[in-house]
């Protein structure tokens, strides 16, 4: 099925006015490959993405943290308030400390924590994931060389799509399961009600009844 960029908008009027345009259209243009091709896939997939991304506004990972965030987001990488003091508000500094030595990623010197950071719609994160999209079926480029592509369209929405197709969402939006979907994409429940009333306000744009 396809979507125009005005539906998006009526059902959630918030979203981005400078992305919404180039999203439905590199939709329509991609969303089959991966099997997005039903009114309910689709609004269930509008729906995680457009919490994900805030409403389209974000395509990079935001690593901005303070001391304390970071001590309650990664308590195993900073174990005293010296430690994260150092790093605080340095975003580049961050990734390299967090994600090096991990995903595929060198150590926190080789940069490929940054390089290889939390990167469109639902975060691309790591060099190993970066490789196996760029050696899918899927990508026309290489992501690896220029990762950066990524937070680009058609790659923000295309590697979301990856995402989606690779961890066999589809299965779940079938069974009109946002919750477990929630729990596919974020490892947990966070944003929930919000994705809930995403889905809700799509599924009336788009004429889809809700379950009894």
């Amino acid at each position: 099925m396809t979507i125009t960029k005005e539906q998006i908008q009526r059902a959630v009027p918030d979203v981005s006015k400078e992305r919404v345009g180039e999203f439905a259209e590199a939709f329509n243009k991609y969303a089959g490959q991966f099997g997005i091709d039903t009114p309910l896939r689709t609004v269930h997939f509008l729906s995680q993405v457009l919490h994900e991304s805030a409403r389209l506004r974000s395509c990079e990972e935001n690593l901005n943290y303070s001391a304390q965030a970071l001590m309650r987001t990664w308590p195993s990488r900073f174990r005293t308030v010296a430690d994260a003091q150092r790093y605080a508000h340095k975003p580049q500094a961050i990734a390299n400390r967090v994600y090096g030595g991990r995903m595929g990623n060198g150590p926190e010197s080789s940069g490929d924590g940054w390089r290889y950071r939390g990167r469109g719609y639902i975060g691309l994160t790591g060099k190993s994931n970066y490789k196996e999209y760029t050696d899918s079926d899927f990508c026309n480029g290489d992501v690896v060389k220029n990762p950066d592509l990524v937070a680009k369209s058609p790659g923000n929405i295309k590697t979301a799509m990856y995402f989606w197709w690779k961890h066999k969402c589809n299965r779940l939006a079938d069974a009109d399961d946002c919750t477990g979907l929630t729990k596919r994409i974020n490892g947990g429940s966070l944003g929930l009600d919000d994705r809930k009333k995403l889905l809700a306000a799509l599924k009336n744009e788009f004429g889809i009844k809700e379950n009894a």
